[in-house]
């Protein structure tokens, strides 16, 4: 993120303005957690963040995003706030009208594959997360962060794949709602070309 930053002409640090700060948060976590020999696979990925900010519903989509890849393989523990927090994103999405089909299908895919998880969030409906307006960033970002952590504890031989992967997809759900992102520029002025 302090490259974001960087290439977007901001002020070097981690929390950078041009990115929305549910992404940015996934995007620390999976640089923290992916091995050393695998980190330069996300190069690629930093001039991607660019400009995901003010995105409608992106901390929401990207808590989704996130709950749904962590889903299949966390911990029971984790797999029950992740159905119980998925589901409330998908509630406050509906309530913002965003609909992004193809992030529902994976939400349903992945609990297809947690049946345990999904009935323990119909039996403790009253647990669910509020997304009201001011809170709806904190709920995210929690999402966010069991998730990765949902996925670099679980017990498979492809966490850092799964890692990647994860933050790639918040990435396409939020790259067709880009804005551009106006850069600094110096304050000298060029000299006109003579002919």
């Amino acid at each position: 993120m302090e490259f974001a930053s960087y290439l977007a002409g901001e002020r070097f640090s981690d929390h950078p303005d041009c990115t929305d700060p549910s992404l940015a948060a996934l995007a620390r976590a999976v640089n923290d957690l992916v091995a050393d020999d695998r980190r330069d696979e996300l190069l690629g990925d930093i001039p991607r963040v660019i400009g995901l900010r003010d995105v409608p519903g992106a901390d929401l989509l990207v808590a989704v995003s996130s709950a749904a890849s962590a889903l299949p393989i966390a911990s029971m523990e984790r797999q029950h706030v992740l159905a119980v927090g998925m589901r409330s994103a998908l509630d406050a999405l509906d309530g913002l009208g965003i609909a992004v089909p193809e992030l529902r299908a994976r939400a349903a895919a992945a609990c297809a594959m947690a049946p345990g998880a999904m009935r323990w969030a119909d039996a403790h409906r009253d647990v669910a997360v509020s997304f009201k307006t001011g809170q709806r960033e904190a709920g995210s970002l929690s999402i966010v962060r069991v998730a990765v952590l949902g996925v670099a504890q679980a017990c498979v031989d492809d966490v850092d794949d799964r890692l990647i992967r994860m933050l790639r997809e918040a990435i396409d759900i939020l790259e067709p709602a880009r804005r551009p992102v106006a850069t600094r520029t110096s304050a000298r002025t060029p000299e006109p070309v003579r002919a």
